[in-house]
């Protein structure tokens, strides 16, 4: 063999091996960037940041909706890289998924792989009445809105409760939803909650109680619900309005008298307002008033069906939240006198 032979093949296997170091070190490179873009946090600049993922969309529309959001500047083959590993790829379900800080590539992918879609909350406040918690759920973020222009017996209908009255008919507690659900599938669910808390207590409730049906401690509760947010007056409260009840004393609760008015409330409440007959107004109408007039929570369910036994028939609010009871008209009368006159002896 030549010596010039033996110099080309020489020659040959060293830019052989140029060429396998180049692509080992690009290799190399490429992997290091791959793996740093794996573990490296999205670009999520707010809270409250998410990608909405449409029903057959493509790993590709996804990497393109993320680098139009601004959140990643990955190369599209890195994200296909990353599924594949994952074993993910064809396996990302619609849906709309949060973002947050910190969250790197891997992460979203395994949200999207394992469909953890965002979800938000919405809470019912004790007390609210129906027409608050319509107003609120207008407001929710995200939360379709199929029932906003219906009137209320239309809503009752669409969430299988036609004919019920609504006030005091959805438990207040925090639901969880996502995007696609309605203003509808929470009141559904707030009802069957409601139903469902009624039913596993009423059977439970002092047997004593001159309460007919469990929709009489719902219109009750609601009672309660409004006279005090205080859990330790709860039951005294109630305990007032039982013993009224059995003694066939007239309620005489402001709360009813006000729910009565319905918009002509303007923040207080006059002398006249309690002698002008509505079918809410406990000062001239025995009895409970026909409907619930706010959506208890279950404290106050719980107070209206395990009411604290006592003499006490009057209350009377001190200004700092709690109230100050008596037995007698007399020592009532004194009560209000100090407390809402300030003629305290």
């Amino acid at each position: 063999m030549s010596r010039n032979t033996m110099h080309g093949r020489a020659l040959w296997r060293g830019l052989v091996l140029l060429v396998l170091l180049a692509l080992a070190g690009g290799l190399a490179y490429v992997w290091q960037d791959f793996s740093r873009f794996s573990q490296t946090p999205l670009n999520v600049a707010a809270q409250g940041q998410s990608i909405d993922v449409g029903r057959g969309s493509s790993l590709k529309d996804i990497v393109a909706q993320l680098r139009q959001q601004g959140v990643s500047t990955g190369q599209p083959l890195y994200w296909r890289l990353l599924a594949e590993q994952g074993r993910v790829a064809g396996k990302l379900h619609a849906g709309e998924y949060a973002l947050t800080a910190g969250m790197t590539p891997r992460d979203l992918l395994a949200n999207m792989a394992a469909g953890k879609v965002l979800q938000r909350n919405f809470t019912i406040v004790d007390g609210w009445t129906f027409r608050d918690l319509r107003q609120a759920l207008v407001k929710a973020d995200k939360l379709r809105q199929d029932g906003a222009e219906l009137d209320e017996a239309a809503v009752m209908q669409k969430i299988g409760a036609e004919g019920e009255a609504p006030e005091g008919r959805f438990l207040p507690e925090t639901y969880a939803y996502v995007k696609g659900d309605s203003d509808l599938d929470i009141l559904r669910r707030a009802h069957a909650a409601m139903s469902k808390t009624l039913e596993s207590l009423w059977p439970q409730r002092d047997k004593s109680l001159p309460l007919a049906t469990p929709y009489d401690a719902l219109i009750l509760a609601s009672i309660v619900e409004k006279e005090t947010g205080r859990a330790d007056e709860r039951p005294r409260i109630a305990g007032v309005f039982v013993r009224r009840l059995q003694t066939r004393m007239l309620l005489q609760t402001d709360p009813t008298v006000i729910y009565g008015m319905g918009e002509s409330y303007a923040g207080n409440i006059h002398k006249r307002d309690l002698t002008t007959d509505t079918p809410y107004n406990t000062y001239t109408r025995p009895g409970l008033p026909p409907t619930p007039i706010a959506l208890p929570g279950k404290p106050a369910l719980e107070a209206a069906l395990h009411p604290a036994a006592g003499s006490e028939l009057y209350f009377v609010a001190r200004g700092d939240g709690s109230h100050v009871f008596s037995s007698t008209l007399d020592e009532h009368n004194r009560n209000v006198a100090c407390y809402q006159l300030k003629r305290c002896p």
